[in-house]
């Protein structure tokens, strides 16, 4: 198990979600950070270092998929996290096509998403030692 301390970016337009989600993360040890925009995490990763972002699907402006496709795109090694309400399980899907490493619905119990976090920054791990070797 790697002992680095996990860097989640959580993305939702959602800002009561969004500022709970973080703060629980952080009391959980991970160094999370939230933006309320597509926009707003492009921005951010090009000057922050992420693990994994959680991605809301579905916000104004420039939506997860939008988002997603940028990010595996410019930052192949970050691991996406969906998040997709019953309405928008095709959207999920969708993103699992295009690069995500998984999906959850909303609302998720802070146990699963933490689960699929750490199995997302393992696989990350991963894709770093591979790069590495070659």
């Amino acid at each position: 198990m790697n002992s680095r301390k996990i860097k989640i970016l959580v993305v939702d337009d959602e800002l009561d979600f969004l500022e709970t989600i973080v703060k629980r993360l952080e009391r959980r040890g991970f160094n999370a950070f939230g933006v309320s925009s597509g926009k707003a995490a492009l921005e951010y990763l090009e000057t922050n270092d992420v693990d994994v972002i959680v991605l809301d699907v579905r916000m104004p402006g420039m939506d997860g998929i939008e988002v997603l496709k940028e990010v595996v795109t410019k930052w192949p090694l970050v691991q996406v996290i969906l998040l997709t309400g019953h309405g928008s399980l095709e959207a999920g899907r969708r993103g699992l096509e295009l690069g995500a490493y998984d999906y959850v619905l909303k609302p998720a119990k802070l146990e699963d998403l933490i689960k699929k976090i750490q199995q997302a920054f393992e696989r990350k791990i991963l894709l770093e030692q591979t790069q590495t070797e070659r």
